[in-house]
């Protein structure tokens, strides 16, 4: 609405119950009853009262609502990885969908994500009433976790808040994600397979390390490991270059940096090898676009939107006291098998 002067209007006046009650000629007692689901009315009178208030606009007082039950129903969200470039997770096909799936799973259950930049400080946080704060990825001794715990806010993380007072977690069983990807390429002829890893300190990377190496050492393979400084489909591509670059040469590439899979099928292209007949590959990654490079391209998934789920399921039990609530979910990775491998 604007005024004669063309300039903005007051908004119009919020609908109320009675204002619902009035049109559907019920009583508010009677209509409060049918929007919250209760009451010993007639599916008549209910279904009248729930489409009156749809088509008036009307919604309830949330802010009254809330502090009736003494709760806000909101829940904190942040990235410990990426401290350095606190919004950069976002650019992230994995954080992209896990960050998603999580608001839609929270909202479904009546909660709102607050996001939250990595490296989030503590005045950022403090005065906003979280019930509980989600850490994705936190790095080792990560102090996002100290400082929820330390403020009483429940934390839910990866396994490395395991046995924490007050923190719940959901992981992926990175020793089996390993296993079942290095033994894929070997069933397919490969015996020198080099790991692209980031250079990170998060418990599921050290893992995916640890796994390798492990493999390797049962196999009696040569460890062919690069690391990659920082994210980003650079820094990655230029990773796998200088994997491809190394002698031993290796045979097969397991890139757990994420990166663009095509982008990756290039710099194989320019190193001269063919895919898959002189070098098999697999990139964890969430990326549609692996499943429409040249070759298509084998991917591991972890699954972000399972992990979503278990993760709001877990959070929601624990809030609202529901049954005997686990200490975490162990989840596994899903290896699709396309030409690359």
């Amino acid at each position: 609405m604007t005024t004669r002067e063309g300039q903005p209007g007051p908004p119009a006046p919020r609908v109320r119950l009675v204002d619902v009650a009035r049109e559907a000629g019920l009583s508010k007692t009677t209509v409060s009853a049918a929007l919250n689901g209760t009451g010993r009315l007639s599916p008549a009178v209910r279904e009248k009262a729930v489409e009156t208030a749809r088509r008036m606009g009307y919604r309830p007082n949330a802010t009254a609502r809330q502090l009736r039950a003494g709760r806000a129903r909101l829940i904190g969200y942040v990235v410990g990885e990426f401290a350095g470039e606190p919004w950069a997770y976002l650019d992230s096909p994995y954080f992209a969908r896990l960050t998603s799936a999580t608001a839609s799973a929270a909202l479904r259950h009546g909660y709102a994500l607050v996001m939250l930049p990595a490296g989030t400080l503590q005045r950022e946080w403090a005065d906003l009433p979280l019930e509980a704060v989600i850490v994705a990825d936190p790095v080792e001794d990560d102090p996002l976790v100290e400082d929820f715990l330390a403020a009483r806010i429940p934390v839910f993380s990866d396994a490395s808040v395991a046995d924490r007072p007050g923190a719940h977690w959901v992981d992926l069983d990175a020793d089996a994600a390993v296993r079942e990807s290095l033994d894929h390429l070997r069933d397919r002829g490969a015996r020198r397979p080099a790991l692209v890893l980031p250079d990170s300190t998060t418990r599921f990377h050290r893992q995916m390390l640890a796994a390798y190496r492990a493999w390797c050492a049962r196999h009696g393979a040569e460890e062919l490991v690069t690391l990659v400084p920082e994210p980003g489909n650079g820094p990655v591509v230029r990773a796998v270059e200088r994997a491809l670059a190394g002698e031993p040469r290796p045979d097969a590439l397991f890139v757990v940096a994420e990166a663009s899979p095509p982008l990756v099928m290039d710099a194989a292209r320019r190193a001269g090898l063919a895919v898959p007949g002189e070098l098999r590959v697999v990139c964890v990654s969430e990326d549609e676009s692996a499943a429409h490079a040249d070759p298509p391209v084998s991917t591991l998934s972890l699954r972000p939107a399972d992990v979503a789920e278990e993760g709001i399921t877990l959070l929601v039990a624990a809030l609202e006291g529901v049954g005997s609530t686990p200490p975490g979910v162990l989840l596994t990775a899903r290896l699709q098998v396309r030409a690359s491998s």
